[in-house]
């Protein structure tokens, strides 16, 4: 059967769009998947500084903050900065301030002489930090194992001042759970592999590190203190390099956090991370940009060319080779990243995910005001 214009055009671009996906497939998001996975050091080479801001996390610090005082590593402190909670945040920092004297506690009253936000808070807590590393998480998360900070602690090679580390989501029941440990993964597979090949663009403030020094050195937020969100993919965006930047994906180096419960809270954060995106460096907003566009044609084009007799067939074989291919790839780094469970949904999570982010990125586009907490 001879093909019109329109269909060539059709095929042609679905075509494109394949190669391009298989690209970041095999080419980059395959690296992630065969890298040998470095076993945290045995002992604690240098002090470090774990710093951890607090809104409103009374609960939460009771239940985790234990996990991350009783870390088996020789000489650390855990900086919480109390950042204008009225939920008893300070009461349970206090009891724990009796208990551990690790502990130091920051607080930051409410007021209006200062630009309130996590990122003033997050660098009350780094001028507070007696040392130059600095490990960062959040309340509502807890360590993997008490080794996790044998794994985050400074690297030997002292040009090393990024660690790039990884928290996935802890499973729950629905489908909302299933799509926010999918989307997680997927932004955790891709800035892994990019910071392996050498162009680290972004870092998750849940679970990474950096030095204190290399934070002044550039004037900590400065440049996008008025963006609400970006303590930690901005500045990772701004500074991270291939020489100075390693990631840690080991099981006791990772950081497990809660997921939102509603699809509004989980929009709300999604559109805080979307906001930041936009003052990515030129060059990383080009290569996410193109994925996002290369995902979005291709199931255009599968979608369209359901509406051509003659192009079922093609798109149907290319549509299975891709899910065939990346079934190769993404079931292995779904089991590396410690999510097993989802890689039986994996075509289904990836249309599903797919709707979302488009309609994530219209609403973001509407809806402008983010803030922390």
């Amino acid at each position: 059967m001879e093909l019109t214009l329109i269909e060539i055009c059709l095929l042609g671009v679905l075509v494109f769009c394949f190669v391009v996906q298989l690209y970041f497939t095999l080419f980059v998001h395959q690296k992630l998947a065969s890298v040998s996975i470095e076993e945290p050091l045995p002992n604690g080479i240098r002090p470090l500084s774990v710093v951890i801001c607090a809104r409103n996390e009374a609960e939460n610090l009771k239940t985790f903050l234990p996990a991350i005082m009783d870390q088996n590593y020789p000489d650390f402190e855990v900086i919480v900065v109390n950042d204008r909670s009225w939920d008893g945040t300070r009461i349970v920092l206090e009891e724990f301030s009796e208990k551990y004297e690790k502990l130091k506690v920051v607080t930051v009253a409410d007021g209006g002489k200062f630009i309130a936000g996590k990122k003033f808070a997050v660098t009350m807590g780094i001028k507070a930090a007696k040392n130059d590393w600095l490990v960062f998480t959040d309340a509502d998360c807890y360590p993997a194992s008490p080794n996790w900070l044998m794994g985050m602690q400074q690297p030997p090679e002292d040009h090393k001042e990024i660690l790039l580390g990884y928290s996935p989501y802890t499973r729950r029941r629905g489908l909302l759970n299933a799509l926010i440990r999918f989307e997680t993964f997927f932004t955790a597979v891709n800035y892994l592999s990019f910071a392996l090949k050498g162009m680290p663009y972004m870092g998750v403030g849940r679970n990474m590190a950096y030095k204190k020094s290399l934070f002044f050195r550039n004037k900590g937020f400065a440049a996008h203190m008025h963006i609400p969100s970006g303590d930690d993919d901005l500045f990772v965006n701004a500074h991270a390099t291939a020489r100075n930047t390693a990631i840690r994906i080991h099981p006791d180096t990772q950081v497990w956090s809660l997921p939102k419960t509603s699809f509004t809270a989980y929009l709300r954060q999604k559109k805080r991370h979307f906001g930041a995106g936009k003052m990515y460096k030129g060059k990383h907003r080009f290569i996410l940009t193109a994925q996002a566009l290369i995902q979005f044609l291709f199931y255009m084009m599968l979608i369209t060319a359901c509406f051509f007799k003659a192009l079922w067939y093609p798109a149907a074989g290319i549509f299975g080779l891709s899910i065939l291919i990346r079934c190769f790839v993404y079931p292995k780094l779904l089991r590396r990243l410690n999510y097993p469970g989802l890689a039986w949904w994996f075509p289904v999570l990836d249309i599903l995910l797919f709707i979302f982010l488009i309609f994530n990125g219209i609403l973001s586009i509407f809806v402008k005001k983010a803030q922390w907490k």
